[in-house]
């Protein structure tokens, strides 16, 4: 926080100094973002389009993959485009004004929660599938995936409300630098020249609510499936099954471990930089990697991609 003066005037806009260190790789680090955010789009766009175009992977399970990576989608092109701005010198493109930065930082956050809330329902998915094989058409039926998929993104969209409202009501009268490549809360918060003792403890505990309430679901979910697994008989038989979410849980693993580490946290000075390499890992380098993870280990996505892939090259010759 900020000593307030009667001199300063309040700020009207904000100067995000991204990577002010890496003034001489620039280009390089440009380049870098550039070729990541682009590979998310493409990976991305081609999971929806293989999930919407083949049959065989019309189900629960990829209709929520689907989901998710329209997330992944939004969830990097909130942030990439404005940072590779400022990379290259753009007119402006290091300066946002005080509703954009509240803007970005209110869809950055409900994406974010969003997919938390997701990845909760992808692993309620996984936990029917494997342990109530019987009842699973009944369980996660599409009105049931639909109404679930609703709940997720209606969730996330309320739960930036409040913590940008007290956001809002803070005064910002000077100085205007962001030492960070988006408007992400703690940094805004260093800025601020009001008492940020309210703002900084319902921070927390939203977001200790959003990452608790999802991952007991996620804990309990893989839980049951473990104890489902010990049961099974045959090896063959306890690897096809766990075959079927490991990807998931390997997304959650990488998703929810910086998470936790980033916002599950009460103080605003911390180390800045490290900070920032956190926060580009999963909002960068986390939507980049999940496509691969669910392709790479699933047989019915490699599938579907080859065929999509074939019949593209047989409509070719």
């Amino acid at each position: 926080m900020q000593p307030y003066s009667q001199n300063w005037t309040h700020v009207t806009e904000f100067v995000m100094v991204g990577f002010a260190g890496v003034h001489e790789a620039h280009l390089l680090f440009f380049t870098l973002f550039l070729t990541m955010y682009l590979f998310t789009l493409v990976e991305n766009l081609a999971i929806i389009l293989v999930v919407g175009l083949d049959h065989q992977l019309r189900r629960p399970m990829y209709f929520f993959l689907t989901h998710l990576s329209c997330l992944e989608i939004g969830y990097t092109s909130v942030t990439v485009p404005k940072m590779l701005a400022g990379f290259i010198g753009v007119d402006g493109g290091k300066n946002i004004s005080y509703v954009g930065c509240l803007s970005q930082l209110f869809i950055f956050t409900f994406f974010g929660a969003t997919e938390c809330f997701l990845l909760a329902a992808m692993a309620y998915d996984r936990y029917v599938a494997i342990c109530m094989p019987l009842r699973y058409g009944a369980l996660v039926s599409w009105g049931t995936c639909i109404r679930l998929a609703g709940a997720c993104w209606m969730v996330g969209f309320l739960i930036p409300i409040l913590p940008i409202y007290l956001m809002s009501q803070l005064t910002f009268c000077g100085p205007n630098v962001i030492d960070h490549f988006f408007c992400d809360a703690s940094p805004l918060l260093a800025l601020s020249c009001s008492d940020v003792t309210l703002k900084e403890t319902v921070d927390f505990l939203v977001s200790l609510a959003v990452l608790l309430t999802s991952s007991a679901v996620i804990s309990v979910s893989y839980g049951n499936i473990v104890w489902t697994l010990l049961h099974i008989r045959s090896a063959a038989e306890r690897r096809k099954a766990f075959s079927t979410c490991a990807a998931h849980l390997t997304v959650v693993s990488l998703f929810y471990g910086t998470l936790f580490f980033m916002y599950v946290r009460t103080k605003v000075a911390s180390s800045i930089n490290f900070n920032k390499v956190v926060s580009v890992f999963y909002s960068i380098v986390t939507p980049m990697l999940n496509p691969l993870i669910y392709s790479l280990r699933n047989k019915e996505v490699k599938g579907a991609l080859s065929r999509a892939v074939s019949l593209k090259s047989w409509k070719g010759q």
